[in-house]
């Protein structure tokens, strides 16, 4: 048994997380039904592909300036002040943040509304023609209502940092439920691709509109007094933009990472940049559930002076509890994951091959979820000691490792194609390296697997960021024990979860994936937690604990 999971200074970052993590299920729940809906009008069309990219391009904006950055920043300076009872300074240094993030985003916006063509050119070198046209059109729709998410993201960094979790999570509800209506429209008024995606644009506006005012307003009846300025001469201002700069790869490097992706797979066939943003929806859901939910609740209180007292402690508590549920994450998607896929996508335009392809790029992406899941956690723990610049110049380097060996491998794997479920290759001149010819690149009717490559690259990276975060961390707190000594103790409940979903797998074959996805998650996922108590893994009883409780009703 694990005496930290029972300690009860302890259950205040644990109901946090909870309501984090209820929040974020929510949200992600709407986003899959967004996503379901996207994929059955616009399928892994060139449409698609235009939305994909609008969508992640000015998404650069959001990540560079928001949650993560926010969250390295702002929160561990406002949280201490709060915690050593300098509630009037931390409203000068949040309203000073706010001050400065709106100038500083509403420039950048516009700066992206101008130039929208040259920065689609060059940030998705290969789009051309129609598919250039309206990923320009839609960029300069959807950039004005991410550059609302900046705002949001200050808002979150405020309510969190006043123990305010579930709200600023459960708010990009509001944000996939105005697209959520758009899609309906499509699907039901059988609109073209091109219309539906410049609606759907629009109604991105309209939820970043949504998102943002119910957190203001959250926030204004927390901190009336609270006013935007632009900070001058107050000294913990200065400590938030000292952080703020490196904090920008150190926190973002996820989304930056996802972001590189977007620009080598403009080069694959049409289909790749829809199908990874497919994919690394669901890759991100694990990681949003399980580590975020931790950090989140966890960096403000590492951050006050009675939790750096117990900075070693905390950090392996938090660890246990995201390995522990992310671990099974990662063999659900890599045995059962074409069944998730089927399940949440597998209707309208998308067929049986779009599902395969996206099911490889989720798998090789699941690869690195340990990796990725484990990091968040040391991130957040070096950002409560003040350091922002290690794990900046470690971000730095998987960013440079991932692209290195995704574009080693993904020109390679474009040319296998999926046919009938049936992996085949295409037949090209000049040998496997290389983009393909631009016939078959914007022509070929087959899923190609050059995603699978940039998924590759990015796992190998995550491992890496890992080992040089955990050899960080254990420099600067001393006492904290390494990966190894967190992942080995649930290889037994993992091995037995992978035997199991095989056996669904192959036993269960004929059902279909509306069936077999929940079936096999239900079966292995039980299996995984009964051989996790039985071996003394005390993070089980986080799902048994609930259960027990129901049946006593």
């Amino acid at each position: 048994m694990d005496p930290a999971a029972d300690d009860p200074a302890n259950s205040r970052p644990r109901r946090g997380s909870s309501a984090v993590a209820s929040g974020i299920a929510l949200s992600r729940l709407a986003g899959l039904v967004r996503e379901s809906l996207l994929r059955s009008v616009l399928a892994l069309g060139p449409a698609a592909d235009a939305f994909a990219a609008a969508l992640r391009i000015p998404n650069l904006l959001q990540n560079l300036l928001g949650e993560g950055s926010l969250s390295a920043s702002f929160i561990p300076v406002y949280s201490r002040l709060l915690g050593e009872g300098r509630d009037d300074e931390a409203g000068r240094v949040a309203g000073a943040v706010a001050g400065l993030l709106t100038a500083l985003a509403g420039g950048l916006v516009v700066v992206a509304i101008v130039l929208a063509r040259p920065l689609t050119v060059l940030l998705a070198p290969g789009f051309e023609g129609r598919r250039l046209d309206l990923t320009v059109d839609l960029m300069r729709i959807t950039t004005g209502g991410l550059g609302l998410l900046v705002l949001s993201a200050w808002c979150l960094g405020v309510l969190n940092s006043h123990r305010r979790f579930f709200l600023p999570y459960v708010a990009p509800v509001l944000w996939n439920a105005a697209q959520i209506a758009v899609l309906a429209a499509a699907a039901f008024g059988d609109w073209s691709p091109r219309r539906a995606a410049v609606a759907l644009a629009w109604g991105l506006v309209v939820g970043g509109a949504l998102q943002f005012g119910v957190q203001a307003l959250a926030v204004w009846r927390l901190a009336p007094d609270l006013r935007p300025s632009l900070g001058r001469g107050i000294p913990a201002v200065a400590e938030v933009r000292r952080r703020f700069g490196p904090a920008v790869l150190g926190r973002g490097v996820l989304q930056l990472s996802g972001y590189l992706d977007l620009v080598l797979a403009s080069l694959l066939v049409t289909g790749a940049v829809a199908g990874l943003l497919s994919a690394q929806m669901l890759y991100a859901l694990p990681v949003a559930l399980f580590a975020t939910s931790v950090a989140a609740a966890e960096l403000p209180e590492m951050s006050r002076p009675e939790g750096r007292l117990r900075l070693a402690e905390r950090a392996l508590a938090a660890r246990r509890r995201t390995a522990f549920f992310v671990a099974f994450s990662t063999v659900a998607y890599l045995v059962l994951g074409e069944a998730i896929v089927g399940a949440l996508f597998g209707w309208g335009a998308f067929d049986a091959d779009d599902a395969l392809m996206v099911a490889l790029v989720l798998a090789a992406y699941s690869l690195g979820l340990p990796a990725v899941a484990s990091s968040r956690i040391y991130q957040n723990t070096l950002y409560a000691t003040g350091d922002t610049a290690g794990p900046a110049r470690i971000a730095a380097l998987r960013v440079a490792l991932a692209a290195a060996v995704g574009v080693a491998l993904m020109f390679p794997l474009d040319r296998i194609a999926v046919h009938g479920a049936v992996l085949g290759s295409v037949a090209t001149e000049g040998g496997w390296f290389g983009p393909l010819g631009s016939g078959i690149r914007s022509g070929s009717p087959d899923p190609h697997l050059g995603a699978v490559g940039l998924a590759l690259g990015s796992a190998v990276a995550a491992w890496m960021e890992l080992a040089l975060l955990a050899r960080r961390c254990r420099t600067a707190v001393p006492g904290l024990p390494g990966p190894s000594a967190v992942m080995s103790r649930l290889a037994p409940a993992t091995a037995v979860a992978v035997v199991v979903a095989l056996a669904v797998r192959w036993g269960a074959s004929g059902l279909p994936d509306v069936a077999l996805a929940p079936l096999g998650l239900l079966l292995a996922g039980s299996a995984y937690v009964l051989v996790a108590r039985a071996t003394g893994v005390a993070e089980a009883d986080l799902v048994l604990a609930p259960v027990r409780r129901m049946r006593a009703r």
